[in-house]
């Protein structure tokens, strides 16, 4: 499925296009705009804390793994092997069910000592299909069979989807300012506010009360 990358990345996918695989990936890491976009999601750390934790000879690090169906195969692709890895031939129509399987065995080799895996999934934007649905549908397209009053309720329901997504939208964009926000500022103000009240050590023995209560 085509998908519009915009501006940046089509002109690093057309600057890219002939980099050999080493090459690319080397370029993606060295590239300012991905980089600065990556980091923009990242939570304020004030406090450098090290991570004494590392990948035993027989575990993998923490890591992201790619399933695309390319042509007609399936590929894995990890970062942390030399290249693709053809899994075998899979269709469009059946390339899920073939992937599954390989997800479900990766999960169940670590599953006794990991419990962190996320599964996402790359598909078209949701408020874009119902748009583009909602126009067609206004422009009588694809409508000869149906009648008019179907017509209708679809285009009311796609009206409610395109709201709710928006709203989704409006609640993802407040809570990346929140979790993006720098609140340690405030904090340290805060207590000491509470310290030159002489309530900062109350509030800390009633915390520890409660802590060792539960």
């Amino acid at each position: 499925l085509p998908y519009a990358l915009g501006d940046e990345l089509d002109r690093f996918k057309a600057f890219t296009a002939d980099f050999s695989p080493e090459m690319k990936g080397l370029a993606i890491s060295n590239c300012e705009s991905i980089r600065q976009a990556h980091n923009s999601f990242s939570r304020p750390e004030p406090f450098a804390m090290e991570d004494s934790r590392s990948a035993k000879p027989n575990q993998e690090v923490y890591h992201f793994i790619s399933y695309v169906p390319i042509g007609e195969n399936l590929y894995e692709l990890d970062g942390l092997k030399q290249g693709p890895i053809n899994l075998g031939p899979c269709s469009k129509s059946d390339w899920l069910d073939k992937v599954c399987p390989v997800i479900m065995q990766r999960i169940e080799q670590y599953s006794q000592n990991e419990i962190r895996f996320n599964l996402l999934a790359l598909i078209k934007n949701k408020l874009d299909v119902c748009k583009t649905k909602l126009q067609e549908l206004e422009a009588g397209e694809g409508m000869e069979v149906d009648g008019s009053d179907y017509r209708n309720q679809q285009i009311a329901q796609l009206k409610q989807e395109i709201s709710m997504e928006e709203e989704k939208r409006s609640r993802w964009r407040d809570e990346n300012i929140r979790r993006k926000h720098n609140y340690i500022p405030f904090l340290f103000n805060f207590l000491k506010i509470l310290a030159e009240k002489k309530q900062l050590k109350s509030l800390i023995e009633k915390a520890q009360q409660l802590q060792h209560s539960s």
